[in-house]
């Protein structure tokens, strides 16, 4: 692996979306990203200091085994594990079904806590400067109507991050949590909602990629608990059926 760079990232729904943003940013700014994804590809990225590891992380009983193989490929310090994997399920509770209120669960919140959980030891053992970054939600600060289970999975990960970060405060690990509001990707593709066109009522997935730099790039002593960031103006519009 190259190693020229300002160091290793590894970071987890890498394919679209906000992960596709912070993993060409990374590249832009002279990292190596390892980018986890459960698509075959993503075409769009062409770097020499890009690696692309296909695993459906929502497939929690092979994860740890799976991890560990990815690991055992990585010869060079990891300076960031960003957990940028998510999908959404909405609607009243009685209408979702039992299995994608699990889904949700499984991929939003419990994936992070195994990926986690995995590289933590080897981040500690470096001894040296690691970050780890959960992508969060305004949803984990308040709950909305008909995002139920989805707003649970996100308060799962707050929590997970501010437990996780007194458990490694005396270590060279810092945890972060980054929240933004509605995003404009298509993560809204297969929803029923989605944000108001105007300028002001999205954030755009570069944004949360310049924050995610500031974050890793922060002054080591120092860790930026957690950022949220909303629209100017929130409108939601419902789509036509």
């Amino acid at each position: 692996m190259n190693t020229s760079v300002n160091g290793m990232v590894v970071l987890t729904g890498a394919s679209s979306g906000i992960g596709l943003a912070m993993t060409k940013a990374l590249l832009k700014n002279g990292y190596f990203v390892i980018g986890i994804s459960k698509t075959s590809g993503i075409e769009t990225i062409k770097s020499e200091n890009f690696k692309l590891e296909k695993l459906d992380l929502s497939k929690l009983d092979a994860l740890p085994d799976k991890l560990e193989k990815i690991i055992a490929e990585i010869d060079v310090p990891i300076r960031a594990l960003v957990h940028s994997a998510g999908i959404g399920k909405f609607g009243s509770v009685e209408q979702l079904a039992v299995s994608d209120m699990k889904l949700v669960m499984e991929t939003n919140f419990l994936s992070h806590a195994i990926v986690t959980k995995v590289f933590l030891p080897i981040l500690k053992r470096q001894q040296k400067l690691a970050d780890i970054i959960f992508i969060g939600s305004e949803s984990s600060i308040s709950g909305g109507r008909y995002g139920s289970i989805y707003c649970a999975s996100k308060f799962a990960v707050r929590g997970f991050a501010q437990s996780l970060r007194e458990e490694c405060a005396k270590t060279s690990v810092r945890v972060s949590i980054l929240n933004p509001g509605a995003v404009r990707t298509n993560f809204f593709d297969g929803l029923n909602f989605e944000p108001g066109s105007s300028p002001d009522n999205a954030i755009n997935p570069e944004d949360v990629a310049k924050v995610l730099l500031t974050i890793i790039e922060a002054r080591p002593g120092t860790v930026i608990d957690e950022v949220n960031l909303s629209p100017q103006t929130k409108v939601w519009n419902r789509k036509s059926s």
